[in-house]
């Protein structure tokens, strides 16, 4: 369902992203995890169509985002990592004016898809409320239920956890398990290993532009060499990669 072939992005030298290659399963909740300024967001953005890249190519459901941008973006659906909305509509108004951009504003189960959402992110009693007076895990629920209004094939998530507290973060972690098993297929970046653990059944890691290691949970650790927590070997794979990079630098 999502392929990413020898993908880049370059700044004036810099190697955000370098070289990537990953192919994710369609019902796959593939989780994304690396340090700050790994490339996580940069390669997020180029596969929302947000961001072009240097070099490489991103197909989403048999199509390249290069060649067929609108066709890819009608079956995806993005969730940045900071919420925006338009807060001087209400939840119903900013979900029928998303629904409009997708070609749903004319369609009969419009308004019954905007409840079952609504009422499947437990914000049902805030509909008719401005979206001003949300609060940030409200909001980032809000952009959630936008992003999955026209029933995407694609997932594409960035850090969804920011901002929501426990209950909320349970909400969605349980949301998200459930899409998958439905056939969606979601590409996540996350900064919570406990997330990425407990919920994504295949996990990539970046680190310095470079998927430096790739494989279930379990895989991973083995890769590690540790057993416990996928914490443990996160800091293991990432840090042994730092030292052999740093290294190669230094080295004449």
């Amino acid at each position: 369902m999502i392929k990413l072939i020898n993908l880049s992005k370059h700044y004036k030298g810099l190697r955000a992203v370098d070289q990537i290659n990953i192919e994710v399963e369609k019902g796959t909740l593939f989780g994304f995890l690396g340090p700050n300024g790994a490339g996580k967001t940069t390669t997020i953005k180029m596969m929302a169509g947000v961001m072009k890249p240097t070099e490489g190519q991103i197909i989403i459901n048999g199509m390249d985002i290069a060649e067929h941008p609108e066709e890819v973006k009608k079956c995806t659906g993005f969730i940045p990592d900071h919420p925006f909305l338009y807060e001087k509509l209400t939840g119903i108004e900013f979900l029928r004016f998303i629904g409009g951009l997708y070609g749903l504003d004319h369609t009969s189960s419009i308004n019954d898809r905007m409840i079952e959402l609504l009422e499947l992110f437990e914000l049902e009693h805030w509909g008719d409320e401005m979206i001003e007076s949300y609060s940030h895990g409200m909001k980032q629920r809000m952009v959630m239920c936008a992003a999955l209004l026209h029933e995407p094939e694609v997932l594409i998530v960035d850090e969804p956890m920011v901002g929501l507290d426990p209950k909320g973060a349970r909400l969605v972690k349980d949301i998200f398990k459930g899409q998958a098993e439905e056939g969606t297929t979601i590409f996540m970046s996350t900064h919570s290993l406990e997330v990425a653990q407990e919920v994504c059944q295949k996990i990539a890691i970046i680190q310095a532009g470079k998927i430096i290691a790739s494989g279930t949970a379990e895989e991973l650790k083995n890769q590690a060499g540790v057993d416990g927590s996928l914490e443990k070997a996160f800091l293991i794979l990432t840090e042994g990669k730092r030292i052999a990079h740093e290294r190669s630098l230094s080295s004449p």
